[in-house]
């Protein structure tokens, strides 16, 4: 089913990116997916997202929903018909609004699992953690920093929010066993580093699947404000 152009805005984007080693990600990826590579390294990470006004674009704001979400995302690339192909991959979304809960996966993109969010955000602190039924939960408290990581793998904010910004369209599974796909189109591409003060995540520090020492956090980024569409893709890549 291909839902219209959905618009709205990203009040608050958190980007808490890893480097990974690529033999601990690719048991991870369904197929034709493999890890997108950045100096030897897989990348992957946790997205913690506000959405506000979500709507058909075209709609009146007023009619939109808003919601927190976090995704845990982990970069690739595939080939489709010849030509390599660059997005994310998300293995899992979760979400506090009930009506995403119901509807993903079988209306709309993407299964997402209902959870409880704890947002606290004042003078340039963030704290963001969520826990879903199924014991899954994440936590994040950052603030704000003009300074980028000088030990991250990009070397520089411009080649991490390059890299990023490729990361446009992404792909999750559906209730029915398959794939889902969604462009992100931002009306502007604007990125600010985040100090990184702690995270905890069930998904990262998973050891039965991360063994010791094959995930390091790399950097943290920040996106406010930005008016947005969501495009559904029709179809998925093939194996």
């Amino acid at each position: 089913m291909k839902l219209p152009v959905i618009h709205g805005y990203i009040d608050r984007r958190i980007l808490v990116n890893f480097t990974v080693a690529p033999e601990a990600v690719q048991p991870l990826l369904p197929a034709p997916f493999r890890p997108k590579i950045y100096k030897g390294k897989a990348i992957a990470g946790i997205c913690l997202i506000r959405l506000k006004h979500i709507k058909p674009k075209g709609w009146p704001d007023f009619t939109g929903i808003s919601s927190e979400n976090g995704a845990h995302r982990i970069a690739v690339e595939w080939e489709e018909n010849g030509v390599t192909k660059e997005g994310v991959y998300i293995p899992r979304r979760d979400t506090s609004s009930r009506l995403n809960a119901l509807a993903g996966g079988r209306i709309f993109p993407g299964k997402h699992h209902l959870a409880r969010f704890d947002v606290r955000e004042a003078g340039g602190h963030y704290h963001i953690a969520f826990a879903s039924a199924d014991k899954t939960f994440l936590s994040v408290d950052a603030r704000s920093t003009n300074e980028f990581p000088v030990t991250s793998v990009f070397g520089t904010l411009e080649n991490a929010s390059a890299f990023f910004a490729g990361g446009a369209v992404g792909y999750s599974p559906n209730e029915r066993q398959s794939l889902d796909g969604l462009k992100l189109q931002t009306y502007q591409w604007q990125v600010s580093p985040l100090q990184l003060l702690q995270v905890s995540s069930s998904f990262f520090e998973d050891t039965a699947v991360f063994k010791n020492g094959s995930v390091t956090f790399d950097n943290a980024l920040l996106m406010t404000r930005i008016e947005h569409e969501w495009h559904t893709l029709t179809g998925c890549p093939q194996p």
